[in-house]
């Protein structure tokens, strides 16, 4: 794949996982990406899965033939972007390595030498020359990983933005951006949103007419939408109205009752309403739900004198990714002594700007007279505005 007439994509395909970072369901694969960089010094931007070694590898000896690459740019050091360095470093034996102090640290660690007398030093703000081609480095500590460099060309206006606009999916496999993208980024940068605030306002004043993440097609055309997506997500702002009802049921009674409210919320004109039942639902799924959209109900029974595992899960999910402005309610039942609705609120009690719905749902085993009174109360409260 050709970029710009100079830089070539080297990146690959795979098909064979079945969970990225052992937890995220990618039923269409991920790509791991690389880019060579041809001027009067080459330069190859990161590695690729250890898997996909020899298939890498080949494709740079087929763009390159004999000659050795100059650098080789190492943005990020997670292991599906920087498993082959030692490798790599091995068959070139006069190239260099530039990256950051950390990511030299980090290879110290992870192979048992920093290449000391191969590598070079970057920080924020340090400029390295190809011939036409100037490379910018930019400092992104902690999206997502400490030791992150982002690489700005100047001459074809790139932004090689290791991990951000990032999206789970090969190449190979058309399907939505967005979508992907924010199971991606909720789940994996989303704890980080101040950090890539930062990033963006760095970002904001580069003229960047393409952008080429390390996983996820390269993004070319209207560049403000994604931009403008990643401002929302790292602000912790709803993308749309909406209400997502997360719930947990044993015996049905919990389940009849969110069914109930679902086609309440409906009928008063509420323009989504998502529902994911957490024990069955994809986790990372109801996650990105939850911070899509502005309202969220959480419906479970009190279990153990706390909530339903599967709901403490789905919280704990929410909180470590800094959950935020957003409005929530409760639905809790209990046969005996119900604390539902107690305990995921002082679950969610460390979390910004939350708003929490006047009505509290209260269920007694089953839905009786009072209890689906305090459905429609709430049906009313969310679709009031």
């Amino acid at each position: 794949m050709q970029i710009t007439n100079d830089i070539k994509y080297v990146g690959v395909n795979d098909h064979e996982i079945d969970l990225f970072e052992g937890q995220y369901d990618v039923p269409n694969g991920i790509a791991y990406n690389s880019y060579v960089i041809m001027d009067e010094k080459t330069a190859v931007m990161d590695t690729v899965d250890a898997r996909f070694k020899n298939e890498w590898m080949d494709k740079i000896r087929g763009l390159l033939g004999d000659s050795q690459p100059d650098y080789l740019i190492v943005q990020h050091m997670e292991p599906d972007h920087s498993a082959n360095i030692a490798d790599f470093m091995q068959m070139y034996e006069n190239t260099k390595i530039v990256a950051s102090a950390k990511a030299f640290a980090m290879m110290r660690q992870f192979f048992g030498t920093a290449f000391e007398d191969r590598s070079i030093v970057i920080k924020d703000g340090d400029t390295l020359f190809l011939g036409k081609h100037s490379l910018q480095f930019i400092a992104a500590p902690m999206v997502h990983w400490p030791e992150v460099m982002v690489t700005y060309d100047t001459c074809d206006k790139v932004l090689f933005s290791a991990d951000g606009f990032g999206k789970f999916g090969a190449l190979d496999i058309e399907e939505d951006w967005a979508c992907e993208a924010r199971r991606y980024y909720i789940g994996i940068v989303g704890k980080y949103g101040a950090q890539v605030q930062k990033l963006l306002k760095k970002v904001s004043g580069l003229d960047v007419q393409t952008i080429c993440p390390l996983h996820g097609p390269v993004l070319k055309d209207d560049l403000e939408y994604y931009l403008g997506l990643y401002n929302t997500w790292s602000s912790y702002e709803a993308e749309s109205e909406g209400v997502v009802i997360a719930y947990t049921s044993v015996y049905g009674n919990t389940k009849k009752a969110v069914d109930i409210l679902a086609e309440k919320l409906r009928e008063k004109g509420c323009p989504k309403v998502a529902i994911h039942d957490l024990a069955r639902t994809d986790m990372a799924e109801a996650v990105e739900d939850a911070f899509r959209y502005n309202k969220l109900i959480l419906a479970t029974t009190t279990y153990n004198a706390d909530v339903f595992p599967f709901m403490k899960t789905f919280i704990e999910h929410l909180t470590e990714r800094n959950y935020q402005n957003r409005t929530v309610a409760f639905v809790e039942n209990g046969s005996w002594a119900p604390v539902a609705a107690k305990v995921m609120k002082n679950m969610l009690e460390g979390s910004k700007n939350l708003t929490f719905a006047d009505t509290t749902v209260r269920i007694m085993s089953a839905l009786n007279e009072e209890s689906s009174a305090q459905l429609e109360a709430l049906a009313d409260e969310f679709c009031a505005d």
